[in-house]
């Protein structure tokens, strides 16, 4: 199935469609901040991974830009991620939240990753603008818990595999197919893992003095057992 996006890209519309979508797993540069997530998440029942990194294919029509989201119950999370798009007029990076049910996580990570829509800003940018100073950009999340916003990630994206790497490791060439989405990873929480009514994520460039922001909030929608 193909998503449509209306994204933006220095004032100018951009018109994409994403006909596959990709979520790039325990993409950490560091091994042990890779241990580190995987610790992190074994303590929610999650199973460590066969290899590292993953890539589990999910469904484009799960990308929105939607400023809410629908999930079931209260026991998902956003992860705030930089996200590659392959379109006709070239690469662009921009930011996403690789939502996910951590319960379901716990039965299995492919079904998760299937469960809950992945907002996405509409701001990206040409991936070769970014390029030459990738490991600089900032990546940062804080999240709405109880009235209060609090941080929730933050660091830069030398911490984990380049996006060059994880598109030579998926698609077994230099650029993603045309129509193509991916998420490039995402890094440890501050603090634990946890509910939160809204998500905001921030991808910034120091280089060149700009950011993207997008925030979404999370309505639970009652689990009728």
């Amino acid at each position: 199935m193909t998503t449509q996006l209306d994204l933006n890209a220095a004032g100018m519309p951009v018109q994409a469609a994403i006909n596959d979508l990709v979520i790039a797993g325990w993409a950490g540069r560091d091994a042990a901040a890779v241990r580190h997530h995987v610790e992190e998440l074994q303590r929610l029942g999650v199973k460590p991974p066969r290899a590292t990194p993953l890539f589990y294919r999910v469904s484009a029509s799960l990308l929105t830009t939607a400023e809410t989201i629908d999930v079931a119950g209260r026991g998902s999370t956003g992860e705030a991620e930089a996200v590659l798009l392959s379109l006709p007029s070239g690469a662009w990076v921009g930011v996403g939240s690789d939502h996910t049910d951590r319960q379901a996580e716990a039965a299995g990570v492919t079904w998760s990753k299937q469960m809950c829509a992945k907002p996405i800003g509409r701001e990206v940018w040409r991936f070769e603008e970014v390029a030459p100073h990738w490991d600089q950009l900032r990546l940062g999340a804080r999240v709405l818990e109880d009235g209060v916003w609090r941080p929730y990630q933050h660091g830069t994206l030398a911490t984990l595999r380049l996006p060059t790497d994880l598109v030579q490791r998926y698609a077994r060439r230099d650029v993603l197919p045309q129509g193509t989405a991916m998420f490039l990873g995402t890094m440890s929480v501050l603090g634990a893992i946890a509910w939160a009514t809204e998500f905001e994520m921030v991808l910034e460039d120091p280089v060149l003095r700009r950011q993207i922001t997008h925030r979404y909030a999370i309505r639970p929608l009652p689990v009728a057992d």
